[in-house]
């Protein structure tokens, strides 16, 4: 199991996207060689926010401001 697949993982377990995690998570994405796993993985935290899955510390902090 690849290093994204554990965040995701993590994220889904919680229902929270950090700051944190998005920003290993973007860095992992444009710097390394993932599995397809790992990518699809990705796509499954992504479809999870869209559904109202997990929440995103983020877009919070956006509608804060």
């Amino acid at each position: 199991m690849g290093v994204i697949h554990e965040l995701v993982e993590k994220t889904l377990d919680t229902g929270y996207l950090t700051l944190e995690t998005e920003k290993q998570l973007r860095k992992l994405l444009q710097t390394t060689k993932y599995s397809q796993e790992d990518f699809e993985a990705f796509i499954q935290l992504q479809n999870a926010a869209v559904d109202g899955l997990v929440k995103q510390e983020s877009r919070e902090l956006l509608q804060t401001m």
